[in-house]
């Protein structure tokens, strides 16, 4: 008498779990890839051991040479407050970067300072980890 086993194992291999998990690999890279700001900019900015976790909204920078930037656009001084107040508005709150390379002289950090107090926004000084 002879016995036959009524299921084969199939010895093919599907591919398609496979693409699933590659193209949720992509879409997650392509979402997180845009979440971060990077700041095209070369700063040699302060060493700090503090860091704080608020995320700010917009980015101010100051270069060695005394230019101005919102963000990677450069700016004149006077043309700061008006163009934050333009991409902030009136709203309390508001968190601002504020990239300075070390050997800007300190008056120039307090002017952009002033800036972000009088319109009641809160200002975060960039610094590299100690």
């Amino acid at each position: 008498m002879a016995l036959k086993r009524s299921s084969k194992i199939s010895s093919a291999f599907s591919m398609s779990s496979m693409t699933d998990i590659i193209f949720l690999l992509l879409i997650f890279f392509m979402l997180t890839s845009t979440l971060v700001h990077p700041n095209a900019l070369k700063l040699l900015l302060p060493q700090s051991a503090n860091q704080t976790s608020a995320k700010p909204q917009t980015s101010v920078s100051i270069t060695r040479d005394l230019r101005y930037y919102i963000e990677t656009k450069r700016v004149d001084f006077d043309e700061i407050e008006p163009m934050l107040q333009a991409k902030l508005g009136e709203q309390p709150d508001m968190y601002i970067a504020l990239h300075v390379d070390e050997s800007v002289p300190m008056r120039e950090v307090v002017r952009v300072m002033n800036i972000a107090k009088k319109n009641k926004y809160k200002l975060i000084l960039a610094t590299r980890a100690k």
